[in-house]
């Protein structure tokens, strides 16, 4: 079964739906994108991803709770419909139970600016704290990134220009 296409603009309001559609059509709109983001990361493999997460959480987060796993991931998009994936493992372990926080990025952000990649990653580090997006947790995200919101618009805008392949 083939996953639905996702509608990269929802929640864009039909001017700004409209001028980016416009943007795409007329071959614009990757173009001044990558403009805007035109640096690349170094963070291509697991061990890298979880020491650049580990490093933000060091820095911005300090008291939440440890991360078990941080890893890229290749199915997240189409068995989940998400880009990052934050998720609570508990384990029985003789008497005790051992939770352990994991956090998955979708592998097209391999390939992505390093804004996007960092936004991606703010996103999932609230969660261990905020398991809902409400105003705290778009509170925390802009603590850790003051332009989430921009990233964010722009990462959607970046997603519909490559039909979401990312590069």
């Amino acid at each position: 079964m083939r996953p639905r296409p996702i509608d990269w603009l929802a929640g864009f309001g039909p001017e700004s739906r409209e001028r980016a559609e416009t943007l795409h059509t007329e071959g614009k709109l990757l173009p001044l994108l990558q403009r805007r983001y035109p640096e690349a990361h170094e963070v291509s493999d697991n061990a890298r991803l979880y020491t650049y997460v580990q490093d933000l959480k060091r820095t911005y987060m300090k008291s939440s709770p440890p991360l078990g796993k941080v890893r890229y991931c290749e199915k997240i998009r189409t068995v989940h419909d998400a880009l990052g994936l934050h998720s609570y493992v508990v384990r029985v372990q003789g008497k005790k139970l051992k939770r352990k926080n994991e956090l998955r990025v979708g592998s097209v952000f391999r390939e992505l600016p390093a804004d996007f990649l960092r936004m991606i990653v703010v996103h999932e580090l609230a969660h261990l704290r905020h398991k809902d997006h409400d105003k705290a947790f778009y509170r925390l995200c802009r603590h850790m990134e003051d332009n989430y919101h921009r990233l964010e618009a722009d990462l959607r805008l970046w997603l519909y220009a490559t039909g979401g392949k990312g590069a």
